[in-house]
């Protein structure tokens, strides 16, 4: 193995450590750049990493993981929409709403009167894939 592909192997090693984190602490406060401290690469450079290998920006992927957890609890229907905003990390319930908007379809209001007892019964891993926020570059992709 090459130098360069083990300098590429190990930047991965951290890219994945960065996923990692995002997927466990979602709901804490997270950006760009605490997340590129956190393994030693400017932020600049980790965004453009993190695209590369994931397809999208570390910011894309932190609040896709915030609105399918919000997806979920609104599902349960026994928390505000605003509840749900703060309890997935959001800070701010206009950015939360257009967020939730461009990646579910419809505003957390709507989602969470729409989806009342829709899966009731369906196991967990079904309702998982079945309610899975879909990006509008994915839905032209899978339509072909």
């Amino acid at each position: 193995m090459t130098t360069g592909q083990e300098a590429r192997l190990r930047e991965l090693v951290l890219l994945r450590r960065v996923r990692d984190r995002i997927d466990r602490d979602y709901a804490q406060p997270l950006d760009v750049e605490a997340l590129a401290r956190g393994v030693h690469l400017s932020a600049g450079h980790l965004s453009r990493e993190f695209r590369a290998a994931y397809g999208e920006s570390p910011y894309s992927y932190l609040m896709t993981r915030r609105i399918e957890r919000a997806m979920t609890l609104l599902r349960r229907g026994d928390l505000s929409v605003t509840e749900v905003c703060f309890a997935v990390g959001c800070q701010s319930l206009g950015t939360f709403s257009t967020r939730f908007s461009e990646l579910v379809g419809v505003s957390p209001s709507v989602y969470r009167r729409m989806s009342a007892g829709e899966v009731a019964g369906l196991p967990s891993c079904v309702v998982k894939q079945v309610t899975r926020p879909v990006r509008n570059r994915e839905v032209s992709r899978t339509v072909r």
